[in-house]
């Protein structure tokens, strides 16, 4: 059987890119990161979504971001709130983490080599995202040939290794319906970048608001609680 690893944050899109690779017949390694975000509880959620999926195995990489800094996720500072549609999509928020999908796929490139998988997946997309440049078409794609020229089963030949990114031209109502298709279990999954102390979102930050703006549009009752 054909393997793929999944990168897994517990949140929409992750969530579905892990519903695509299963419904494509992969056998199914997930790898999340606990790497000091403020919103630790993705972890918990991605080990939900990975066992309702009946994952092979699930690695979660232990990477201490906040000694490096520069983010609202891995600092202290402030998360944006309340920010227009218009604000979101202008700029490089102070969320993006410095190199992050960078270190992430860097550890599943490794994993890959070692278990012989075929595919990674990311679900990252293009259209409804927060402006972070490590989730364009030409970061993928120049990752994907790094893979090939910089591990031994690249350079051997005996590996050729995709980088799956199923969601990158899909707006976030779109990856919704999709992963209602398939079974995503939504009330498990988190999305909030700086949830409150009841473990519920804030409703207010950008991740929220690109959140309940999906389901919204997708027509579909958002299953997870909110603080406001």
């Amino acid at each position: 059987m054909k393997k793929a690893i999944v990168l897994c944050s517990g949140g929409v899109d992750s969530s579905t890119a892990l519903a695509i690779a299963k419904a494509e017949g992969y056998e199914l390694y997930a790898l999340s990161f606990d790497y000091g975000q403020r919103h630790i509880l993705e972890i918990e959620k991605a080990k939900e979504v990975a066992n309702c999926f009946g994952v092979k195995d699930h690695r979660i990489m232990k990477v201490d971001l906040r000694q490096i800094g520069g983010s609202a996720l891995t600092s202290d500072i402030q998360v944006p709130k309340d920010r227009s549609e218009d604000q979101i999509s202008q700029g490089i928020p102070v969320t993006y983490v410095p190199a992050r999908n960078t270190i992430f796929l860097s550890f599943a490139l490794a994993w890959a080599e070692v278990i012989g998988a075929e595919a990674i997946f990311i679900g990252v997309n293009v259209l409804d995202y927060s402006g972070y440049p490590d989730c364009r078409p030409e970061y993928i794609h120049a990752f994907e040939r790094l893979a090939h020229l910089g591990t031994k089963a690249g350079v051997e030949k005996k590996l050729h290794l995709e980088i799956m990114t199923p969601l990158i031209q899909m707006t976030k109502a779109q990856i919704i319906r999709e992963g209602q298709k398939l079974g995503v279990p939504f009330h498990l999954t988190h999305s909030c970048y700086d949830p409150t102390s009841e473990r519920k979102g804030c409703g207010r930050c950008d991740s929220c608001i690109l959140r309940k703006k999906g389901f919204e549009e997708a027509g579909l009752k958002d299953p997870i609680p909110y603080a406001s």
